[in-house]
């Protein structure tokens, strides 16, 4: 049970008592119907912040609200951070917490798409139907065998997981001090694929999520860590969908 997620800690599944009677452990089904809701409400807030941001559509540049605009980006990443930290701490917590999570992600993916749909129309959709392609995908490939989380496997995403967050971190860090990073944030050749091999990366980690959420079902975890699964699946979902519409405003902006 090793996992590049830094949510879905699989020390936590280990960590828990297992003691419960059978009826009342975690399933890898009920792994998936709480990610169902999870996307659910996700999906339900991002809707509602579109419409509060936009309230005349992406397309008319003049009608957004701004204040509303900065409230949501800014709410949800706090309220998504203090979220995940506490389901962190405390997998207990999740069949509560795990759902304002949601809801905090949805509110500020929902004002952060609508910015780049008002540039590029169609965009989000696409990288909504390509996220759900690469889930559907790495599922099968999962189930079926094809790609096999094996020791090796898992340390090798770890360690490609790692380099891109510290890629992420210097790029930041630099950033406060007026110092850009070259060439991989641009609409270049170098950027484009280092936008693929992120996306990639983002896509073999739902491998590892699934095979976390199994063993934590075949130890026999209390039911409440099938909200902590979930969440956790969440998370790499939202990283996954930013990654790729990223790399689509890059293909964009490179024609």
């Amino acid at each position: 049970m090793r996992t590049a997620n830094p949510a879905l800690n699989d020390a936590a599944f280990r960590s828990e008592s297992y003691d419960s009677p059978r009826s009342q452990t975690m399933t890898v089904n009920g792994a998936v119907l709480k990610t169902g809701i999870l996307t659910a409400l996700l999906l339900a807030a991002a809707g509602v912040s579109w419409s509060i941001v936009f309230p005349n559509g992406v397309s008319d540049g003049m009608s957004v609200n701004r204040p509303a605009m900065l409230g949501c980006i800014i709410g949800g990443l706090i309220v998504g951070f203090i979220a995940s930290l506490v389901i962190c701490f405390s997998p207990k917590t999740s069949p509560i917490v795990a759902p304002i999570y949601a809801v905090a992600e949805g509110t500020l993916l929902g004002a952060f798409s609508g910015i780049f749909e008002g540039q590029y129309q169609g965009m989000v959709l696409q990288a909504g139907l390509l996220t759900v392609g690469v889930l559907v995908t790495m599922l099968l490939a999962y189930t079926s065998g094809l790609i096999r989380a094996t020791e090796k496997f898992k340390m090798g995403i770890i360690a490609a997981t790692g380099a891109i967050c510290l890629v992420y971190l210097a790029t930041m860090v630099l950033g406060f001090f007026g110092v850009g990073v070259p060439y991989i944030h641009a609409a270049g050749p170098i950027g484009i694929g280092f936008s693929v091999i992120v996306v990639v990366i983002a896509a073999l980690n739902l491998i590892l999520d699934f095979d976390v959420i199994e063993s934590g079902a075949r130890a026999n975890a209390p039911k409440y860590m099938e909200w902590y699964g979930a969440f956790g699946l969440m998370v790499t979902l939202v990283w996954l969908y930013i990654e790729i519409l990223r790399l689509l405003v890059k293909l964009r902006n490179s024609d």
